[in-house]
């Protein structure tokens, strides 16, 4: 059983329209406001690990939340600088948030979800319960 990445997008033709930049500028992928970091999924005989590229936050920016088989990863950054001349002040504001979500199978062990952040990834170990591991190959005798 996989892990299924749930998606929060508006359909492609509508998310196009809604997040075009109808000012001039260049649309990118990374909106204003709103970024989604890239996600690896990986699997191994004991657990998945979810890898979620988000350079520059801190472990305290994070926010797991496990709710019922749903995993919630999210994020809400806001700075705020400001540069004094001589009669005026400017202002500039950076607000970064993001959310993603992943269905969980019911072989993990959500009690023993451990999660770590370093050199600009943070890392979410799902071990899996014991009876749904690869169980090693044995012989069965016949009585």
């Amino acid at each position: 059983m996989s892990l299924v990445k749930r998606t929060d997008r508006l359909p492609f033709i509508l998310d196009n329209v809604l997040n075009a930049d109808w000012f001039g500028g260049v649309a990118t992928e990374n909106k204003i406001g709103y970024n989604t970091p890239a996600v690896n999924v990986i699997e191994n005989d004991d657990e998945f690990t979810i890898e979620l590229a988000a350079p520059g936050l801190t472990k305290e920016d994070f926010n797991l939340e496990l709710d019922n088989d749903v995993l919630i990863i999210s994020s809400e950054l806001k700075k705020e600088s400001t540069d004094e001349k001589s009669k005026y002040t400017r202002k500039e504001f950076s607000y970064s948030t993001f959310k993603r979500s992943f269905n969980l199978p019911d072989s993990i062990n959500t009690v023993d979800v451990i999660a770590e952040y370093a050199n600009g990834i943070l890392s979410v170990k799902l071990p899996k319960k014991e009876e749904a591991k690869v169980q090693p190959k044995r012989l069965i005798e016949i009585s």
